[in-house]
C-alpha cells in the first residue's frame, strides 16, 4: 500500500524553496545576461534559416544551465547545504569568403552560490568577446587584425573583513586587446596568432577602486595603457566521443615590463541530447595586479603584504544544454 513519507515531502519542498529563492535573487544581472543570450541567439537562429545557398556565414553555438545542490539532514558527521547555479552561453560566428575570414567569437557565463548562513554570491562572472578578420597569404598562413575584449557582469566584493569591500563590477576592470599580425593554421581545429604591434588597454571606470590603483592603473587614473607583442593559440577538438576540449591561451609581452598570461580550457563531455557534464578553468597571471599575501601567525591568518600571484578558477558541474 502507498504511503506518503511527510518527511520526504519537507525535504523536497526545502531544497525547491532554496532553487528558486537562489534564482529569484541578484534578477538584475541575470535578466542583463539573459537578454544579451537571448538576443544573441535568436539572430543566429534568424541567419541558421537562411537557405542553404548562403555558405558565407556559418553560427554555431550553445546554452547550458548548471545545478549543483548538497543537503545534510541529522548527519552525524557534519557538513554544510549549499546550493549553486551557473549559466553559460557561447556563439559564434564566422564569415568565410576566399580570401577573406572574419570569425567573431562571444562567451558569456554567469553564476551563484548560497552556502548555509552565508547570503548569496556569484562564483562565474565573465565577459569575452573575439573578432578576427584576415586575409589569406598562403593556404594555411594570413594577416590578420585581432580585437578582444573581457570583463564581467556584476559587482564583486571582498568578504574577509566584517564588512563586505566592493572590488569589481562590470568595466572595472575590462581588458581590451587591439592587434595586428599573422595568424597561422597548421589543423583545421588549431590557431596560432602572433602580433609584435599590440596595444593593451585596463579599464578601471570605478573612481573608488581607480583611486586604489586596483588592476594595475596609477591611482586616480581610470585607463592603462601597453604596448607589446602577443601570442595566442586557440584549439578546440573531440577528445573522445562526445567529448570534446576547447582552449584559448594569451601570452601578452609588454616591451616595458613582463609577460600576462590568461589561460582559458573546458571539457564538455555529452551525456545525451540535452544533458552535459562540463569542466571549466582558468588561469591568469598578470604582474600589475596585487594580490594579498597571507602567512599564519600565532594559529591565525594575517595580510602580510600584497603581490604578483598566479590566480585559478575551476568549475565541474551538470546541467540542461542546448546545441544550436
Amino acid at each position: 500500500m502507498f504511503r506518503i513519507n511527510y518527511f520526504s515531502i519537507d525535504i523536497i519542498g526545502s531544497i525547491i524553496k532554496r532553487m528558486l529563492f537562489i534564482l529569484h535573487l541578484n534578477l538584475h544581472v541575470m535578466k542583463r545576461f539573459l537578454l544579451i543570450s537571448l538576443m544573441t541567439a535568436l539572430l543566429a537562429t534568424a541567419r541558421a534559416q537562411q537557405p542553404a545557398t548562403d555558405t558565407i556565414w556559418a553560427y554555431t553555438g550553445f546554452f547550458t544551465q548548471q545545478f549543483n545542490q548538497t543537503s545534510f539532514t541529522n548527519w552525524a558527521a557534519g557538513g554544510q547545504n549549499s546550493l549553486s547555479s551557473t549559466s553559460i552561453f557561447n556563439i559564434q560566428a564566422t564569415y568565410d569568403n576566399d580570401p577573406i575570414l572574419w570569425e567573431n567569437r562571444l562567451e558569456m557565463a554567469f553564476g551563484i552560490i548560497r552556502s548555509e548562513d552565508i547570503p548569496i554570491r556569484k562564483n562565474e562572472d565573465r565577459i569575452d568577446f573575439l573578432s578576427r578578420l584576415g586575409r589569406d597569404v598562403t593556404e594555411r598562413l594570413a594577416v590578420s587584425g585581432q580585437v578582444n575584449f573581457r570583463s564581467q557582469f556584476a559587482r564583486g566584493y571582498d568578504y574577509s573583513g566584517d564588512d563586505r569591500v566592493l572590488i569589481s563590477r562590470f568595466m572595472a576592470p575590462a581588458y581590451l586587446l587591439v592587434a595586428l599580425g599573422m595568424d597561422y593554421r597548421p589543423a583545421e581545429n588549431f590557431s596560432i596568432f602572433f602580433s609584435p604591434a599590440t596595444g593593451k588597454f585596463t579599464f578601471v571606470l570605478d573612481d573608488t577602486l581607480a583611486a586604489r590603483g586596483a588592476f594595475g592603473v596609477d591611482p586616480g587614473e581610470n585607463v592603462r595603457s601597453e604596448f607589446g607583442a602577443l601570442l595566442t593559440l586557440l584549439f578546440s577538438m573531440p577528445i573522445m566521443e562526445n567529448v570534446r576540449f576547447s582552449s584559448k591561451l594569451d601570452l601578452f609581452n609588454s616591451y616595458e615590463r613582463y609577460t600576462d598570461v590568461n589561460w582559458e580550457g573546458s571539457v564538455n563531455m555529452k551525456i545525451n541530447r540535452f544533458l552535459t557534464t562540463s569542466f571549466l578553468f582558468h588561469l591568469i597571471y598578470d604582474h600589475d595586479i596585487p594580490i594579498p599575501i597571507y602567512q599564519t601567525i600565532n594559529g591565525q591568518q594575517v595580510q602580510t603584504g600584497t603581490g604578483p600571484r598566479t590566480q585559478f578558477k575551476q568549475l565541474l558541474g551538470v546541467g540542461f544544454s542546448v546545441n544550436f
